[in-house]
C-alpha cells in the first residue's frame, strides 16, 4: 500500500490513502488521524488500512478524491528519530580521495551514522530555504526505510523484519559550513538542515522483485533545473543493508515506531551512472582537474528526485523543490 499526509489536519498532517498509480486517494480515519498514529499501533493498523487500499484499487472506496501531490505535506511531517548511514562506499572513497585521505579500514565492517534533524521535514513539493548561496546547498537523494518498534540490540536477521514502509529523501547538505563543525570533532548541526520526502512512503511488497535483500534494486534518478543529473542503482555498491543499518543504530537503544532509517547518498563505481549529490560530482572533478568546475545550488535552481518501476511509474512521486533564499 502507499501512504502520504495532507498538509490540513494540524502539524502531523493528515493520514491519506493513496493508489498505486498515485492519482486517487482516500482519508484514512477512523483506522488513524496520521502516520504517526498509525506506526504507533501497527500491528492493528497496518491490515486495516491495507483493506482500505485494497478499496480504492478497486474503485469502491467511499469518499476518494483525485490527488494533488501539491497539496500533501511529508508523508511524516515530523518523527520522534531520523538517523541517516553512508552505506555507499563509492561516495565516501571519492570525498576521501579528492582530499588525500585513504579510507580506515574499519569502513567495511562498521556503518557511518549520524543523528539527522527529525523535528520537522520539507513537504515534496516545498521549497528549499537558505540563508546564503556561500553555504554551499546541495542535494543529496537517498532511500530511506521506516521501522516500527525495535527493540535495543537487535539482530540484522531480527532487524529485517521491523521494515515496514520504503520512500525517498532529499538530505539537503550546506556543504561550506562542513569542515568547521566536523573538524570540532562533534557532528553537524548548522550543516544540515530539515529534508524533503517523497510524496508517499509505500509497504516493501508494492516494489515486488526489486526489493531483496533489505535493498531496492531500481535507479535513483537526480534532475537539476531539467537536467539528468544521476540515475545510480540503489541495490549496487551499498556495502551495508538497510537490516545492517537498523541494528547498528539500535545496538545500545530501542528505536521507536516510526523512526527513519537512511541509506545516504546513492552512488555506484560505474561514473556514467551520475551522481546524487553535487559534492561527489564536485570531487570527480577534483580527483580528474586538480578543482571543481560544478558549482553549487543557487536560489532559482530547481531540482527533481524520483525512482521508477520496470515499467515507468513513478513508485514514490517525485520530490520536486526550488531553492529560495530564507525570509
Amino acid at each position: 500500500m502507499k501512504l502520504a499526509s495532507l498538509k490540513a489536519g494540524g502539524r502531523d498532517g493528515s493520514l491519506i490513502v493513496v493508489s498505486r498509480d498515485l492519482s486517487r486517494a482516500v482519508g484514512a480515519e477512523p483506522i488513524a488521524a496520521t502516520l504517526q498514529q498509525a506506526l504507533d499501533d501497527w500491528q492493528r493498523a497496518a491490515p486495516r488500512l491495507n483493506a482500505l487500499y485494497a478499496q480504492l484499487q478497486g474503485n469502491a472506496a467511499a469518499g476518494a478524491f483525485a490527488l494533488d501531490i501539491a497539496a500533501l505535506a511529508s508523508p511524516l511531517p515530523r518523527a520522534y528519530e531520523f538517523v541517516d548511514g553512508s552505506a555507499y562506499l563509492p561516495h565516501v572513497e571519492r570525498v576521501r580521495r579528492a582530499r588525500g585521505a585513504s579510507i580506515p579500514e574499519s569502513f567495511y565492517s562498521d556503518p557511518l551514522m549520524y543523528q539527522a534533524v527529525s523535528a520537522g521535514f520539507l513537504g515534496p513539493h516545498d521549497p528549499v530555504p537558505a540563508s546564503s548561496e556561500d553555504y554551499g546547498i546541495d542535494l543529496e537523494a537517498e532511500v530511506v526505510v521506516v521501522t516500527d518498534d525495535v527493540p535495543m540490540a537487535v539482530t540484522a536477521a531480527a532487524a529485517a523484519d521491523h521494515i515496514q514502509l520504503l520512500g525517498l529523501i532529499n538530505d539537503v547538505s550546506l556543504r561550506n559550513l562542513i569542515p568547521d563543525e566536523l573538524a570540532k570533532g562533534f557532528g553537524f548541526v548548522q550543516s544540515k538542515p530539515r529534508s524533503a520526502l517523497s510524496p508517499v512512503l509505500v509497504t516493501p511488497d508494492e516494489l515486488g522483485d526489486a526489493w531483496h535483500a533489505c535493498k531496492v534494486h531500481l535507479p535513483l534518478h537526480s534532475y537539476i533545473n531539467g537536467a539528468w543529473f544521476g540515475s545510480p542503482q540503489a541495490g549496487e555498491d551499498m556495502q551495508f543493508d538497510f537490516a545492517q543499518l537498523i541494528a547498528h543504530a539500535a545496538k545500545t537503544r530501542p528505536l521507536c515506531a516510526g523512526t527513519i532509517v537512511g541509506s545516504g547518498t546513492v552512488a555506484n563505481q560505474d561514473e556514467a551512472r551520475g551522481a546524487s549529490c553535487l559534492a561527489e560530482k564536485r570531487m570527480l572533478e577534483i580527483i580528474r582537474d586538480g578543482k571543481p568546475s560544478t558549482a553549487f545550488l543557487r536560489f532559482g535552481d530547481r531540482l527533481r528526485i524520483e525512482m521508477r518501476d520496470a515499467a515507468g511509474q513513478s513508485i514514490f512521486g517525485a520530490i520536486e523543490q526550488q531553492i529560495v533564499q530564507a525570509r
